[in-house]
């Protein structure tokens, strides 16, 4: 056999030839792949995240609602605590180390990481710490939701270890490992959370609340999941990133205290960002109930059943598409940040528009689609409920501008622009709790959800003016493309719900199994439309490339 030469890594030539040929892919190219993988961990995690609630919620029977009112006012509470811990740390790093990369500065960028893990499991213990004991002061008198906040600050321990290491990754343009590992964590979290449920309330019979305790402490299990994917993916791609850093140039002479304090100012802006919806549905949380009680004669249990509705069933379900967005917005970032940082002016303007386009081709369909099978969606979920419908039907629309918000702040910050993006979220913010008091005593539980449409598109509006005026975006061509993805989209409601309104002559929507076949020819009818306008109007050819021209052929559509 002929004797190969070896670099100083320990691999052939040609081998490493192949690890660093990996960065002239074009970054349209990359965008796509990794949209294509986080797209596919996220909805898949949603999709099995939605699925669980059939079970479970039938499982606690009469106290369903009461059960899920205490589980989602204990994850709204622990997403505050979770983007504390995590501090915007992954999505900086990621930020950073592919702008290092793009200088072929490997080495410092897995130096950054490796400094990271302990700060990261750092802020974790603290604030597990923190929630833990401030656990009874944000239980608006409420003793039941204690025990389910003290269960979710476990989690806390590890997630921001798990986090920094998918933001690692993604720093290298690799969204394989962040997309399988939010897939085995929410595997593992269902599978804990499911059989606890059922020991709890059909084999021993025990209290719906130690139900839900079990329930929310499965983040803690399935944290542990993915992180030890994680772990076994980084350790399988060791030999490769030694190979990078050896061959990294070496040339940025930055010590350790310089680079994590660079870090820690760049991470700021996220946390913010980060935490946005999650600070909307807070407000939620703490004004719905009050305000209610205060200025309406409806009693507390119809108060918490409403609250419910629109932030428990019907925002767990549009979070699905919503993840869309933020799946998106994490490839976005590193991406943006290698042309920004190479001072490529048209790139990054045209990277921008592209990722507005994508957001698009994408949310547009799937957030009317959702609105138009709101009805057979919301029975096989939970069961008929003629608010809980309706509620559902609107949270769809309102998802759009939640999306849009979370990719273009993604953006603003992947071009630098975080106080930007900072500015824009507290404008959005200030608008929602202005609207939020009258919209509440003026529609009830469509109240909130209209407040945080309005201040979630105003955000985004100042932010497309950004674009515009700052980075020379051309909106124009944005915004011709949005007509036509709106008229696709429009025609796939149509289609959607005339399916459904035409079945519900002649069929009981109300029985799940009928509701799931309405359910799936609604889908498949909305869906196909879309596809067929999209590239028979070579629409998704602009936006998606040789792909679209690829499917076309197969589905023999000139």
């Amino acid at each position: 056999m002929a004797n190969r030469s070896l670099d100083e890594s320990g691999y052939s030539k040609t081998e490493s030839e192949k690890i660093l040929k990996k960065k002239n892919e074009t970054a349209k190219a990359k965008m796509l792949r990794g949209s294509a993988w986080m797209t596919m961990g996220s909805i898949f995690s949603r999709i099995l995240g939605a699925l669980y609630i059939i079970p479970w919620y039938a499982w606690f029977g009469k106290d369903n609602l009461a059960a899920n009112n205490l589980y989602t006012q204990g994850y709204t509470v622990y997403s505050v605590f979770l983007m504390i811990s995590i501090a915007g740390i992954p999505s900086a790093v990621s930020k950073q180390i592919s702008n290092y990369n793009g200088q072929n500065e490997y080495a410092l960028g897995q130096r950054l990481y490796k400094k990271l893990l302990l700060i990261m499991l750092g802020l974790g213990i603290i604030s597990a710490i923190a929630m833990w004991f401030v656990a009874p002061f944000l239980s608006q008198n409420d003793k039941n939701v204690i025990p389910v906040y003290r269960s979710l600050a476990i989690a806390l321990t590890i997630i921001p270890t798990m986090s920094l290491t998918r933001g690692f990754f993604q720093g290298y343009q690799d969204m394989f490992p962040s997309a399988m590992s939010q897939l085995v964590e929410q595997i593992a979290r269902i599978i804990y959370m499911l059989g606890t449920t059922f020991i709890i309330m059909k084999v021993i019979h025990g209290k719906y609340v130690s139900g839900v305790v079990q329930s929310t402490f499965a983040a803690f299990i399935g944290a542990i999941a993915g992180l030890l994917f994680l772990a076994w993916f980084y350790f399988k791609k060791k030999d490769e990133f030694a190979t990078l850093a050896r061959q990294s140039a070496n040339k940025l002479n930055i010590s350790d205290t310089q680079v994590i304090k660079t870090l820690l100012l760049e991470a700021i802006p996220f946390v913010v960002i980060s935490v946005s919806t999650t600070v909307y549905n807070l407000i939620d949380q703490f004004t719905f109930k009050q305000v209610m009680l205060r200025f309406t004669d409806y009693r507390v249990t119809v108060i918490n059943d409403l609250y419910t509705i629109f932030a428990g069933n019907s925002n767990k379900l549009i979070m699905i598409i919503i993840s869309l967005a933020s799946a998106m917005s994490a490839t976005a970032i590193p991406l943006l940040a290698q042309a920004y940082s190479k001072h490529k002016r048209e790139q990054t303007a045209t990277q921008l528009a592209d990722a507005i386009e994508l957001f698009f081709f994408v949310m547009l369909p799937c957030s009317l689609g959702m609105a138009a099978v709101a009805k057979p969606l919301y029975i096989i979920f939970y069961q008929y409920n003629f608010t809980g419908v309706y509620v559902l039907s609107f949270s769809a629309y309102v998802a759009l501008p939640i999306g849009l918000f979370m990719v273009l702040a993604s953006l603003l910050q992947g071009v630098y622009q975080n106080m930007q993006a900072i500015k824009f979220f507290l404008i959005g913010l200030v608008i929602k709790l202005v609207l939020q008091v009258p919209l509440i005593l003026l529609f009830h539980p469509f109240g909130p959800l209209m407040a945080t449409g309005i201040g979630m598109t105003v955000s985004s509006c100042l932010m497309l003016r950004y674009f515009y005026y700052n980075l020379q975006v051309n909106l124009g061509k944005v915004i011709g493309r949005f007509n036509q993805l709106l008229l696709f989209s429009l025609i796939v409601f149509v289609v959607a719900l005339g399916v459904i309104q035409l079945s519900d002559l002649f069929l009981n929507l109300q029985y799940r199994i009928t509701a799931f076949v309405v359910l799936i020819v609604a889908v498949l009818a909305g869906g196909l439309t879309y596809v067929y306008l999209s590239l028979k109007t070579r629409v998704a050819d602009k936006i998606v490339g040789n792909r679209a021209a690829v499917l076309r052929s197969k589905l023999r559509i000139k």
